[in-house]
């Protein structure tokens, strides 16, 4: 009997895997924890890592988190932004404003780049203009798939203006910007190391500062705002697990490799795709890409759920990222209006990319998609 042209896949295929080390990698790292029964409160692998960490991006002090969430308002509270008004982008995933509100912020929001999907100094300012009564005390911009916002412009606008800068840039590591890492930007970055990240940590986080001070302050934050029975400051309990620590020790030099891979993927789905009827984001000039999502801009909804429900029917899960437009979420106090987010969101899809993914089924990827535009 003669197979069927377009079997059915077997094994799904995500939008993405994590990379893991060989078992006996990780297994030598747990060997040593579980022989110290040292399991966290900042231990010799957190600390190992945080250096590494440091070291690998040429920046001056990396503290790490229980998870990316965490370390977003751990670093909002450690600039003086909870409880303040702060501009931010209308299009991330939700944690974006999540730990905006739980820190008591007002999140103001920007419109975005058409192109490059990521909020500008000039949209920015036009958020700050519209603000009544207390303005703006910070700006949240996010590096949206990796993508640099404009970081010279908006040092330029937050240093004449007094604005603290803090960057969300959980999908940013392993890029870099004329030289420099995206994390390196800012007053403060934050980095997500969850499993679906290029670097991960299984579940964790990053705050990437510039001096001494700051660093002491998040770590303050992170360990309940008290060292040994001396009570500073309210903080909550946001350190690095040993066992998530090590599992970034084994991912760290992992990394380039990984970022080679996906960029190969996605140098197939350029090839492959059609460059009418679907468009990609613009990349800034300059940046050094990680390659970690291959996001593509349909036409419309309609053709973004068509596409979808083909590609499911062949059990492959492409992913929304990021829908709905964050302005528009129920839970906020007050409807904003950011008409190109609001535009976009809803027709954006990340088609599956990792590095172990094999050519043929991006091959079956973009014909599908092709095929259902």
């Amino acid at each position: 009997m003669s197979k069927p042209d377009n079997p059915v896949r077997q094994e799904p295929v995500y939008v993405t895997r994590a990379v893991v080390p060989e078992p006996a990698v990780y297994s030598a790292y747990l060997e040593k924890i579980l022989d110290t029964a040292f399991l966290t409160n900042h231990g010799v692998h957190a600390q190992e890592l945080e250096k590494r960490l440091a070291e690998h991006l040429g920046i001056p002090h990396v503290a790490l988190t229980a998870n990316g969430t965490l370390a977003l308002q751990l670093c909002l509270r450690a600039a003086g932004l909870n409880g303040k008004k702060v501009v931010t982008t209308p299009f991330s995933y939700v944690a974006t404003v999540s730990a905006l509100l739980w820190e008591g912020c007002e999140p103001v929001f920007a419109d975005i780049d058409e192109d490059t999907l990521c909020i500008s100094p000039r949209t920015v300012a036009k958020a700050c203009e519209d603000l009544r009564g207390d303005g703006a005390a910070g700006v949240l911009p996010v590096h949206i798939y990796g993508n640099a916002c404009d970081v010279n412009g908006f040092e330029k606008f937050c240093r004449e203006r007094g604005l603290v800068l803090v960057y969300d840039a959980a999908q940013a590591f392993g890029c870099a910007y004329e030289g420099k890492s995206l994390l390196g930007y800012g007053d403060f970055s934050v980095a997500s190391f969850h499993a679906t990240k290029t670097f991960h940590t299984a579940e964790g986080g990053g705050i990437f500062c510039h001096s001494r001070d700051d660093y002491d302050k998040v770590a303050l934050l992170r360990a309940c705002g008290h060292i040994g029975d001396r009570h500073i400051s309210l903080g909550i309990n946001a350190k690095m697990t040993e066992l998530a620590a090590a599992m970034g020790l084994c991912i760290l030099p992992m990394v380039r490799d990984e970022i080679e891979k996906q960029a190969g993927i996605s140098r197939m789905y350029d090839e492959l795709l059609p460059k009418d009827r679907l468009r990609r984001p613009v990349f800034r000039a300059g940046l050094d890409r990680n390659h970690a999502y291959y996001p593509v801009i349909f036409e419309s909804e309609e053709t973004l759920l068509r596409v979808m429900a083909a590609l499911n029917k062949e059990k492959i899960f492409p992913r929304r990222y990021f829908y709905p437009a964050l302005n528009t979420l129920p839970y906020l106090r007050s409807r904003q209006s950011c008409p190109v987010a609001e535009n976009i969101a809803p027709r954006v899809l990340c088609l599956p990319l990792y590095g172990d993914l094999e050519e043929s089924i991006v091959a079956r990827i973009a014909a599908i998609t092709k095929k259902s535009l």
